[in-house]
């Protein structure tokens, strides 16, 4: 299991190297919960998606029976009765999201002694960390410890046996990669059909989920060198300063925000600004390369071996961070990533350069469509610095409570006015969106779109927007902001999100988001009695 992070092996833990909570110059090895192969906990501990659990066992019992292990179907069985106890110990989601709950900083005599069970030293050992470290979900390690050294050796060598192959199963022969789809992207995601070899192939060199197309964080087997072929093909040098101006109103805009928030002491909102201004801007990719691939072995004959060999060598890139200051230029993810994201601790907002592409991002598009698209994801980003997560870490990225009382109780009012109109959304029959999980999304949705609007009217200079095909400015603002999320799900692929993703299904992250907006209500002429028409005393105001 310690060996999990360079390879294909399963574990109940799991290792991610940030920047310390409480020290954000250092990087610090953190031990997360695991051992679920389902997308949640609920998906063992609900009726409503029993017959997933029902298929999760049967694929068990497949892909044991690919590999000749004895007694599958038995061992199987015993594998879910595991994973159900490991859901049962395990923090939901929503827990997962308190930062003020998931730094809890250990040392190994420590964790010894406040979860006895399981072998720490020898885990710690073979994953090649230190002896000190933060742990998570620190009430639910000594559950963990304890289900691991009640279980069968037998079962735990199948376990073992089946995460090894399921996450090597892309790169496996047909019957194993077809067995792996048909129950990840099919049962689990709606998919009707596996994606051609090659489409597999180019995401194995340059990351992303094999199976249901979903936006991955994955650095694939060399995504940083497939990211500086990119760039130089996909991503000019003007292309880059058009979004950084573009970043730099935004950022004017949401400062506005702040200075206008009247609910704000003074004292919190001097703290605010701070942090706004300290906020670090990456756009599209980073100054310089992030990884030198010589030392990398790559065989044209040895696929699984290739990829065994690049996540050996991707983990020792990132352990080798444990202790040492933080880069200051380091990125999350590859500049072809189609996603953005902000970086926390870092206090940084880093957008990739595929993200900044046409149809998102075009300088010469229509300004009203640039700034619903791209600039409400930049928004998005930003306000993210000050969502119900965000708000807890100061200018330094320090996890401090900066927030004068008054102010925060004003702030966790507003936003259980969004929570509630979430909570009320039912995408598919029987599974509402989870109004606690989606919080921080649903606050910089809203957030994002406000100051792009803002800072779109800004940019007109005192003018007024032109009329272009019969639409005005504001009105082709939120018909772009509106376009930035088509796209198309499958009921199970929602379901699986409604249950393990922070965001909002697509849908509800526009008519969810513009049902709180004065603007879109004048800019359309809404009236009372139309589907989205919120009277003002009930549209949720945060930022």
């Amino acid at each position: 299991m310690g060996h999990a992070n360079e390879g294909f092996d399963g574990a109940l833990f799991g290792v991610q190297i940030l920047a310390d909570l409480k020290h954000p110059e250092v990087n610090a090895a953190y031990l997360t919960q695991g051992g679920l192969g389902l997308p949640d906990r609920d998906y063992y501990l609900q009726a409503d998606y029993a017959d997933k659990k029902d298929a999760y066992r049967a694929y068990i019992a497949k892909v044991l029976t690919l590999a000749g292990w004895p007694d599958a179907k038995a061992q199987a069985a015993a594998v879910v009765a595991l994973e159900t106890r490991v859901a049962e110990a395990s923090w939901t989601n929503v827990e997962d999201r308190d930062v003020t709950k998931v730094y809890n900083p250990r040392t190994l005599a420590q964790l010894e002694q406040e979860a006895p069970g399981f072998a720490w030293g020898a885990y710690l050992k073979a994953a090649g960390l230190p002896d000190t470290f933060v742990v998570a979900e620190i009430t639910a390690f000594p559950k963990l410890a304890k289900i691991y050294g009640e279980t069968p050796i037998a079962t735990l060598k199948a376990r073992a046996a089946f995460t090894l192959i399921d996450n090597a199963a892309v790169y496996l022969s047909s019957p194993f990669a077809q067995a792996s789809f048909d129950f990840h992207g099919a049962t689990l995601g709606g998919a009707k059909a596996i994606e051609p070899r090659w489409k597999r192939a180019v995401r194995a060199v340059s990351g992303g989920d094999f199976l249901a197309g979903d936006r991955s964080e994955s650095f694939g087997t060399m995504g940083w060198a497939v990211g500086e072929a990119y760039v130089a093909r996909h991503f000019p040098p003007q292309a880059k300063a058009a979004i950084e101006a573009l970043v730099a109103n935004l950022r004017s805009a949401f400062r506005v925000r702040i200075e206008q928030a009247a609910w704000m002491s003074p004292e919190t909102r001097a703290e605010a600004l701070k942090k706004l201004a300290a906020i670090r801007i990456k756009v599209g990719y980073p100054d310089t390369p992030r990884r030198n691939y010589a030392a990398l072995v790559i065989d044209p004959t040895d696929l699984v071996g290739n990829a065994l060999r690049a996540g050996a060598f991707e983990w020792q890139v990132r352990r080798d961070l444990v202790g040492k200051p933080v880069d200051k230029g380091a990125w999350g993810m590859t500049p072809q990533t189609i996603d953005a994201y902000n970086g926390g601790p870092a206090n940084e907002i880093v957008f990739a350069a595929a993200i900044l592409q046409s149809p998102d991002f075009n300088p010469t598009f229509d300004a009203a469509i640039n700034y619903g698209d791209t600039g409400s994801t930049i928004g998005h980003e930003l306000t993210h610095s000050f969502d119900d997560s965000g708000r807890m870490l100061d200018a330094t990225g320090a996890l401090r409570d900066w927030w004068a009382p008054a102010d925060a109780e004003t702030f966790k009012s507003r936003t259980k006015v969004l929570g509630a109109q979430y909570a009320g959304f039912e995408p598919v029959p029987g599974h509402h969106i989870n109004a606690d999980l989606t919080m921080g999304e649903n606050i910089a949705d809203l957030g994002g779109v406000l100051t792009a609007l803002d800072a779109y009217h800004a940019s007109l200079g005192g003018k007024e927007a032109p009329v272009i095909g019969g639409l005005t400015g504001d009105q082709r603002f939120f018909l772009g902001y509106a376009q930035s999320w088509r796209g198309k799900n499958r009921p199970d692929a929602v379901t699986r999100q409604l249950a393990s993703d922070p965001h909002s299904p697509r849908h509800y992250r526009v008519d969810g988001v513009v049902r709180n907006i004065d603007a879109w209500y004048a800019a359309f002429g809404i009236k009372p009695g139309t589907k989205l028409y919120l009277p003002p005393e009930a549209r949720a105001r945060v930022w």
